[in-house]
């Protein structure tokens, strides 16, 4: 089996990755991209790849996808090239909870908060060691209330530090081979912290996180914040990586190896604690720049408590947003705003501007840009058809329009009172957030989604404004171009 590059915007695959089989019992979902251009050739994944099987690997790719489990090498090493590239999920074997618990701590930031932290200890049952961190909460009695009340051990903060300082202090405290992070304000059963841990048995997965829903509610924010959750990163499951559908996922629930978080510390401390917000995403990509994978998987549901009020639910989309300039010092690599291909972005540039035939003859380049790209690591050009590049077009175009959204906001409202500019400016506020509703297809009418959306882009916008205004860098406004990685060819 070779594989081959075709169009990304990320460095391949390690090859010692590839070389590791996925362990047998574990079965595999192919992604809903993957495609066989041709008998043995497959095409697909974030970013784009080509994977050519050899007759084995044909045999045990067709049994794979017949649902039957890895068995043996030549299986393993299959599943683990469809998975190493995005073109299928691993799914473990989930032994019944109680049968093979395992060794695992459970540790819980909280800074106040005593209902919601009994809403969480509750959910979490009583089956594995908690370790409750006070993070200097002014009614530390009612904090040691309820640990006492689920047998949660306390350690307590003189200082608050935010989250982050928080988990590294429960961390301290951790001799079990596996943790949980659960933050106070989510419910993470004893099902759903066996299912992520199961995915561990894969000796590559350092760390798996669930789905974050936020809970269900009457009110019109709490159905939009079910609809559009900030920590909500969708249905579909991914491999976690900068610059793919899932570039990063929050620590509200994650389980994690201890060794593997202990190995990426810094200072001594696993979580930086100069970080308010993007902790989480730092540690994330640490764990990735140092080889391990990360898993998201939303058959795995938890339930968070967002805030019930619009003004809390923008504060907090503000305060998210002020993480993206720290972050990008640290990690100038993984983090800018859109991706842009050049081909599609005129082509959306000159539809808003009126002018089909540009827009016929830049997207006619990126077709034929394309084939180029896709014969040069083996495959036929008819492989991208028309219907491909039309495609990329709507999905760059959302993307030009949330980040007008997010950044020019008031220039488009100001361009909507303009006859000239009206269609265009009208195009690019509503775009993201309508496609978004006939998708998700929200307990909310469209009118009040699309406006939340738009409020919702802009709360974060300003935060990451304000956070390159202080910490003097602008990196995380500035778009980047997309860029295919060179042809790689390996054979098995």
């Amino acid at each position: 089996m070779s594989t081959a590059a075709a169009a990304a915007t990320t460095t391949a695959a390690r090859p010692a990755v590839e070389d590791v089989p996925l362990p047998d019992g574990f079965r595999v979902t192919p992604g809903a991209d993957a495609t066989e251009v041709e008998p043995g050739v497959w095409f697909g994944g974030q970013p784009a790849r080509v994977l050519r099987l050899s007759a084995a690997g044909r045999q045990a790719w067709a049994d794979l996808r017949s649902g039957a489990p890895v068995a043996g090498r030549v299986s393993g090493l299959v599943a683990r090239r469809f998975v190493a590239v995005g073109m299928a999920h691993p799914v473990p074997p989930v032994p019944p909870v109680g049968d093979g618990v395992p060794s695992l701590t459970v540790v819980v930031p909280v800074h106040d908060r005593p209902a919601e932290l009994d809403r969480s200890l509750a959910a979490l049952g009583g089956v594995h060691p908690v370790v409750v961190v006070d993070d200097a909460s002014p009614d530390a009695a009612a904090v040691r209330r309820v640990a006492a009340r689920h047998g949660a051990r306390v350690v307590r903060l003189a200082v608050n530090g935010g989250p982050g300082a928080a988990r590294n202090a429960g961390l301290a405290a951790v001799a079990t081979e596996l943790v949980a992070l659960v933050d106070s304000d989510t419910e993470a059963t004893p099902a759903a912290l066996h299912e992520l841990a199961a995915q561990l048995a894969d000796p590559l997965t350092a760390a798996a996180a669930p789905r974050i829903r936020a809970e269900s509610g009457a009110s019109a924010s709490a159905r939009y914040s079910r609809a559009r959750g900030s920590l909500d990163l969708g249905p579909e499951p991914a491999r976690v990586a900068p610059y793919t559908p899932v570039s990063y996922v929050p620590t509200a629930v994650l389980v994690a190896r201890t060794e593997a978080l202990r190995d990426v510390a810094r200072a001594g401390h696993v979580f930086d604690p100069a970080l308010r917000y993007g902790e989480d995403v730092d540690l994330v990509w640490r764990l990735l720049a140092d080889g391990g994978q990360v898993r998201y998987c939303p058959a795995t549901t938890v339930t968070h408590h967002d805030p019930h009020t619009w003004r809390g639910l923008l504060a907090r989309r503000f305060r998210y947003g002020t993480s993206a300039a720290p972050l990008a010092r640290k990690h100038p690599r993984n983090l800018a705003p859109l991706v842009v291909h050049p081909w599609y972005t005129t082509a959306v540039v000159a539809l808003l501007a009126r002018r089909p035939m540009t827009a016929v003859g830049a997207a006619a380049g990126a077709l034929v840009a394309t084939r180029r790209t896709v014969a040069a690591a083996g495959l036929p050009a008819t492989a991208v058809r028309p219907a491909h590049v039309v495609r990329g077009v709507g999905q760059t175009g959302l993307g030009v329009a949330r980040y007008a959204v997010q950044f020019a906001a008031p220039a488009l409202l100001l361009a909507t009172t303009r006859r000239r500019t009206r269609t265009s400016a009208l195009a690019l506020l509503l775009a993201p957030a309508l496609t978004e509703w006939r998708r998700r297809r929200p307990e909310l009418d469209p009118v009040r989604f699309a406006a939340a959306a738009v409020a919702d882009d802009c709360a974060y916008g300003a935060g990451v404004v304000a956070g390159c205004v202080r910490h003097r860098t602008i990196t995380p406004l500035l778009p980047v171009r997309a860029r295919p990685v060179p042809t790689r060819r390996r054979s098995t």
